[in-house]
């Protein structure tokens, strides 16, 4: 009864936050520590391989890179052009790759797929590369947290004692402190 509190004659129960999700309590019951980390190391393989495969340049999660120009007089950044000082045109300016010179454009052929349409259709799919990688990163940190609430449990299964020092809550397993024992 000690979520119970009876109040104006009315019982109130108190509401506990979530501390395991569905999913997290269904894998802790039914598979072993190894089985989640080697589905874990397999999930940080196939991360590392979509980063290799994306280079993550023009990534909306990822922090934008700022160029920074230096400059000795207030006048020389009135006077400042961006285009002019990298030496491409005003169209390229915002990209962060493959931003060629004037002078490449004007001897070279602009190789890629320049249709609008092609254009779109390789966004299209590089954006679902993306969410691909943001899935696996977030399945890749759901089972570090899994595993890390499966040993917590383990652990507990030891005879020393112990002391809760925080609440198991969805993202972090519970964090006890244990009492310090010589091994011979």
């Amino acid at each position: 009864m000690t979520r119970a509190k009876l109040q104006d004659g009315v019982h109130i129960f108190k509401e506990n936050k979530e501390e395991v999700t569905a999913e997290q309590l269904k894998l802790m019951r039914t598979q072993d520590i190894k089985y989640i980390e080697m589905k874990r190391v397999a999930e940080a393989k196939k991360i590392e391989r979509l980063k290799s495969e994306l280079h993550l340049l023009d990534f909306q999660g990822k922090q934008q890179k700022k160029h920074v120009f230096f400059f000795d007089t207030k006048k020389e950044v009135e006077r400042f052009d961006v285009a002019t000082h990298l030496q491409t045109a005003p169209e390229l300016v915002d990209r962060v790759y493959n931003r060629p010179r004037i002078e490449t454009l004007q001897k070279e052929r602009v190789k890629g797929a320049t249709p609008q349409t092609g254009l779109k259709r390789i966004a299209k799919e590089r954006q679902k590369q993306y969410d691909c990688l943001t899935q696996r990163i977030e399945r890749e940190k759901q089972l570090f947290v899994v595993a890390q609430k499966i040993q917590t449990r383990k652990d507990l299964m030891d005879k020393t004692q112990k002391v809760k020092v925080k609440k198991e809550t969805v993202n972090s397993p519970a964090i006890y402190r244990f009492q310090t024992r010589r091994k011979r």
